[in-house]
């Protein structure tokens, strides 16, 4: 059985009353929940739970005690669990486009073809024309990691609806700092690395991963971190240059930046960007009275995937 990637697995229905989301730590559990009502998103709940081993008991233990109850859940995979790959969007009907993109990604995977799950989506083409060939990302996972995934959320007893990666959850974050008609790109840093986004209209345009994790940034060696933070600088810079290049009718407003205030990551890039940098402000768009530990800036690095695939809205299925 083929499972669809970043799309329902098991079946259709409503999820108006928005998602649980359930993000996978080294050492522990991350849970999020966000309502949609009233003039911003809703918080409901966002927390951490240290397990130990993440197993299937350990989640099932979880599902009792944080009284999960019966909700629509998503989860995200790992950055090593998966592939991001861009490739030219291949002229061919609608309906034989994946086919067409097994075959152009086949040799780019480290399994066969055959034992991989793939799904597409697409980069929105310039309203004012292009000659640049139009592009989208091919998503790739083994079949074997979807299936442990989806045994090990079974066997806990949590009915698992849709499994996402975690460029489509930072995507929604960022939608909600959009303006007009400009595009915005996020910065983020967690234990798994760096994930630079660029968005408008609610699209993810371009993403990009930074091999520098948030504890690199706040290294206790003063060089290193000066070395790092200036690599960030440069990653950062040359995604901006060629976004510009690539999307050239569209101008990116500011930078939005989630990391540990002590990485001081927003001072050290703020005067050498031309882009506007600021720090990630999540209640500028979002109710989260509920929950205070979202004004941290180290517990949201750490939250904002999850927090992100809870935002997961239908309009944005693949």
């Amino acid at each position: 059985m083929k499972i669809p990637l970043i799309a329902s697995l098991l079946r259709s229905k409503s999820h108006d009353a928005g998602w649980a989301a359930i993000g996978l730590g080294v050492h522990g559990v991350y849970l999020a929940k966000v309502e949609f009502a009233g003039a911003m998103p809703r918080v409901v709940r966002c927390e951490y739970h240290e397990t130990g081993t993440v197993s299937a008991a350990a989640l099932e233990k979880l599902r009792r005690e944080a009284n999960l109850g019966s909700h629509d859940f998503t989860t995200l995979l790992a950055p090593g669990e998966y592939q991001m790959l861009l490739v030219d969007a291949p002229n061919v009907p609608a309906d034989e486009l994946k086919t067409a993109i097994r075959w152009k990604i086949k040799d780019g995977l480290s399994y066969h073809i055959d034992d991989a799950t793939i799904d597409v989506l697409q980069i929105p083409a310039s309203k004012y024309g292009t000659d640049r060939a139009q592009s989208m990302y091919a998503i790739a996972a083994a079949n074997d990691t979807i299936q442990k995934r989806i045994a090990l959320f079974e066997q806990a007893k949590i009915e698992l609806d849709v499994i996402d990666i975690p460029e489509m959850a930072q995507r929604n974050i960022a939608a909600l700092f959009e303006q007009d008609e400009r595009a915005l790109a996020l910065l983020a840093f967690d234990d798994n690395g760096g994930l630079l986004t660029i968005t408008s209209g609610g699209e993810l345009y371009m993403s990009r991963r930074i091999e520098i994790s948030a504890g690199q940034l706040r290294d206790a060696n003063e060089n290193l971190r000066e070395q790092y933070r200036g690599r960030v600088e440069l990653e950062l810079q040359r995604s901006l240059d060629y976004f510009g290049r690539q999307f050239n009718h569209m101008a990116v407003s500011r930078v939005l930046v989630s990391a540990p205030d002590d990485t001081g990551l927003v001072e050290f890039l703020a005067p050498v960007s031309d882009t506007k940098v600021e720090k990630l402000d999540l209640s500028q768009v979002m109710d989260i009275s509920a929950v205070p530990e979202l004004a941290d800036s180290e517990f949201v690095a750490n939250v904002l995937p999850t927090l992100g695939a809870a935002l997961r809205q239908e309009k944005h299925t693949l």
